[in-house]
């Protein structure tokens, strides 16, 4: 069982986990030891409340799939069970990110000594540019 709040949890038949030989450097062990893991978790398949699977689905997150299912490569730990532990924690902090509804962003407007500073700069910057102007034989 795979907790994500008091009241929302996961059950481990949920979510498949499935062993795969780990990339990069690793001497003669990479080759022949298993210790990587691919978490698959559908999420339309799922138990989440709808609110959760709508904000996971919205998600612009490369884990998550075109069809609905997110994929976790854990290979950080020399053993499967460590890798295997964190790909479930990684899922888990994933499903907790979009619990808590997002604030609205209220739109806010520049003061006054803000909008008198950028015209100052403005009016410097002008007169800066003003005087490389060519010179007049006058």
């Amino acid at each position: 069982m795979l907790e994500i709040s008091r009241q929302v949890s996961l059950a481990d038949s949920e979510f498949e986990i499935q062993a795969v030989r780990a990339q990069g450097a690793g001497g003669q062990n990479v080759n022949k030891v298993a210790s990587a893991v691919h978490l698959r978790f559908d999420i339309r398949a799922s138990s989440l409340p709808e609110v959760y699977k709508e904000r996971l689905l919205s998600l612009a997150d490369q884990r998550i799939t075109r069809q609905g299912v997110v994929v976790i490569k854990a290979q950080r730990y020399r053993t499967q069970e460590q890798n295997r532990e964190d790909a479930r924690a990684r899922l888990r902090e994933l499903v907790r990110s979009v619990a808590r509804e997002p604030r609205k962003r209220i739109p806010t407007r520049p003061g006054k000594a803000a909008k008198r500073r950028r015209l100052d700069a403005k009016t410097r910057k002008g007169k800066r540019k003003a005087l490389r102007g060519k010179v007049g034989s006058e």
